[in-house]
């Protein structure tokens, strides 16, 4: 299983989106600095996940996500709090 998740930065209204195997480990990543496009935005929430059977599944749909570009959209599109 794969899975696509969003990630709310705690310092503001920033998301970040993207997909893994492991969300708990890669939340883990996130908050423990080592991801360098979020490592100054500490700390995350996680706000989203969704469930794929393939990795190309995942990548697919997390495209689809990042295409809204807009935030609020997202937000409005996925129930995400504000």
């Amino acid at each position: 299983m794969f899975f696509v998740y969003i990630l709310r930065s705690g310092k503001g209204v920033r998301y970040y989106i993207g997909c893994t195997k492991d969300v708990a480990r890669r939340l883990a990543q996130h908050n423990a600095g080592m991801t360098q496009a979020t490592r100054n935005l500490r700390p995350w929430l996680l706000v989203h996940t969704e469930e794929y059977q393939t990795l190309v599944a995942a990548r697919r749909r997390e495209a689809h996500i990042k295409s809204w570009k807009s935030p609020e959209y997202m937000r409005r599109a996925l129930g995400l709090p504000d």
